[in-house]
């Protein structure tokens, strides 16, 4: 098994935590790009694909953890989409 199909399952196990390039990697490889708005976007980031939702997450900080309610709606989209 790869290391995104691993970070795949990870994610639908819906972990307490996810790290927040683990999450960016299986995305991109889902066939989302990563936008930012601009110099001033901060820590907003945009994730687009051709037909599934747009995803809006904000980048975690101080540290690098998705907190669960948030792994849970990327889950449930990406589940309802048949992308995951």
């Amino acid at each position: 098994m790869s290391t995104i199909e691993k970070l795949k399952q990870k994610l639908k196990g819906r972990p307490k935590t996810y790290d927040w390039n683990d999450l960016s990697r299986v995305l991109i490889n889902l066939g989302y790009s990563e936008n930012t708005s601009g110099k001033t976007s901060g820590s907003r980031i945009r994730f687009t694909h051709p037909t599934a939702p747009l995803i809006i997450l904000h980048k975690p900080h101080p540290g690098n953890e998705m907190k669960l309610y948030v792994i849970n709606s990327i889950v449930d989209t990406l589940e309802m989409e048949e992308l995951l």
